[in-house]
Parts: C-alpha cells; sequence; structure tokens
C-alpha cells in the first residue's frame, strides 16, 4: 500500500475510450498484488483474458527474480518478466533464467556507500547480486537468506570476493531515522552522479542501480525489440520506482494507493491493488475493444 492510504472512489481515467495496447506493463507489490501478496481470482482472469485477446502482459518489478514464483504460473507466451527495478530481464518459464542483465559497476556502488556514509551517518547496506543477497551486520534482514553473506559493503563489493564474478543488480541502503522521501532526496543529491537511486519500500529502504537504469529503460528496450511504441503500453504502478515508466507509456494508471509523485506522473488513476485496480481498467479496455469490434462488423453489414 502506499503512502496516502488506500482509495475507494471510482478510477479516474484518461478522456475518452483507452486505445487497445498491445503491451500491458504492471507493478507487483502495492499494484497487481493485493497487500497479502496474492493475485485475486479477478486479476488473474483479467491477465488471461488480455493475453488471449493478443495483449502482451509484462511484470516490471523491483523484486528479484528468485520472489516472483507468485507470479510465474501467470505469464504467458514470451515468458519474461523485468525485475529488480530494469536491471533483469528474466524467464520466468526457465526456472527463472537471467536474459539480460544490467549490472551497477562496482566502482559506482562503492562510490554511493562512501557518499551516504558521509551524508547519512547511520546507513547499513545490502547487495543484491545474481546469485542472492549480502548484507552488513547493522542491516535489517527484512528476508532471512541462510545463504547471505554478512561483511561491510566495501568488502562485499571488492573485487576480490568469492561473488567477484556475479553482477551486481542492485544496492540496497537503509536509514532507520530518516524518512523515506527525505532519505530519497538526500541520497539523490549526495550520490546521483554514480546511479541511479529510487525506493518502492513504504520504509527508509533505497535501491540503487546503475546509472539510467529504471523499469522505464529496460521496458522500452523490451518494447523496441518488439516494435512496440510508448503509445501502444498502458502501464500501472504505486511507488517513485514507478514514476519513470508510467511518464514513458502512452496511457498510465496511478493505484488508488499510490504515492504522491507516482499520481502526479500518470494519466489516470484506477481503484486501489487491494480492488484489483489493474483488473478494473483491463476490463474496461477489452469491453471497448469488443465493442469497437461488434460496431465494426454491423457496418459491415
Amino acid at each position: 500500500m502506499g503512502e496516502d492510504g488506500a482509495v475507494t472512489s471510482a478510477p479516474q481515467c484518461p478522456e475518452g475510450p483507452t486505445p487497445t495496447p498491445r503491451l500491458i506493463a504492471t507493478d507487483l507489490d502495492g499494484t497487481l498484488l493485493r497487500d497479502d501478496k496474492s493475485l485475486s481470482p479477478r486479476t488473474v482472469a483479467a491477465l488471461s483474458a488480455a493475453e488471449k485477446a493478443g495483449i502482451e502482459v509484462f511484470f516490471v518489478t523491483g523484486r528479484p527474480a528468485r520472489w516472483m514464483g507468485v507470479v510465474s504460473d501467470h505469464v504467458h507466451g514470451h515468458g519474461l518478466a523485468i525485475c529488480a527495478n530494469g536491471a533483469a530481464v528474466v524467464d520466468l518459464h526457465a526456472g527463472p533464467a537471467f536474459v539480460q542483465v544490467r549490472a551497477l559497476p562496482r566502482a559506482a556502488a562503492n562510490s554511493v556507500v562512501h557518499a551516504l556514509r558521509a551524508a547519512a551517518p547511520g546507513t547499513s547496506f545490502a547487495v543484491e547480486l545474481t546469485t542472492g543477497i549480502n548484507y552488513e551486520p547493522e542491516y535489517p534482514p527484512f528476508f532471512q537468506d541462510p545463504g547471505a553473506k554478512v561483511a561491510s559493503a566495501e568488502k562485499l563489493l571488492h573485487e576480490d570476493t568469492d561473488d567477484s564474478a556475479a553482477p551486481v543488480l542492485k544496492l540496497l541502503a537503509h536509514h532507520a531515522d530518516l524518512a523515506p522521501d527525505e532519505f530519497l532526496a538526500l541520497a539523490r543529491t549526495a550520490a546521483g552522479a554514480y546511479a541511479s537511486i529510487t525506493r518502492s519500500s513504504p520504509t527508509s529502504l533505497l535501491e540503487v542501480s546503475g546509472r539510467g537504469v529504471s523499469k522505464a529503460s529496460t521496458l522500452a528496450l523490451c518494447c523496441a525489440e518488439r516494435g512496440i511504441t510508448p503509445a501502444e503500453v498502458v502501464a500501472f504502478g504505486d511507488m517513485p520506482n514507478d514514476v519513470e515508466m508510467l511518464g514513458w507509456a502512452g496511457t498510465s494508471y496511478a493505484m488508488g494507493n499510490a504515492h504522491p509523485d507516482v499520481i502526479a506522473a500518470a494519466s489516470g488513476r484506477t481503484t486501489a491493488n487491494n480492488e484489483d485496480g489493474v483488473a478494473v481498467v483491463i476490463e474496461r479496455i477489452l469491453a471497448e475493444r469488443t465493442a469497437a469490434i461488434m460496431a465494426a462488423e454491423q457496418q459491415g453489414f
């Protein structure tokens, strides 16, 4: 859920009917998934109906590939998903398997660590690799990983570590005292020259990717490979890591529970994630598509 609470009013849509897209791009947590991290039957049915209508669906998330099991059974056709805020494209039909990696250079990650240690004392770090996550002793273990290494960020990022061959997908930075948006603004000022910095958590947890790497830029690459233009994409999101994607897509929706920056970036607004806001829009798109086909057929007789 976003930071301004759930909204239960009717969705605010862009003016006029929504053109039938060629691709739907949706965030997961706080957007497609309910707060209990489940997919509702209504949402599952809407995703399936979109695919049957010839509309590709891309899950575009900050999650690592190893956390994609919740939706792996609901990606059809291409089987691809964009993970780690654009740092990886994975094939969910194959394990998942990495198809493309846009790594954060270790030197840049180290520069971010040094800059944030100076600008925000008390920051702790974790390093998300293609092989898993490692973290500092002070970093809150949000999800226990028995295979994780625990050491200073500098040591974890050192080129001579055992994981030196594994690409770094994200650097995670946590602060116990700063407010989330305050921490994000401070980090972008102090370290934005080295990397792309965003957040998707309601806590003061920042996600750091390679410069120019975002959900939007990786989605744009995937769409270009398919000959799909931004105007042919409908996107959904709820948190600051979705802002660029929503601005890039021709039509975009902030969830009813979205962060204010997301609402400002989107061209429309739907109901909250717990109210199947993505399904609401997909159902309307498909209903309008069916009505248009029927009208064309009637005119042909």
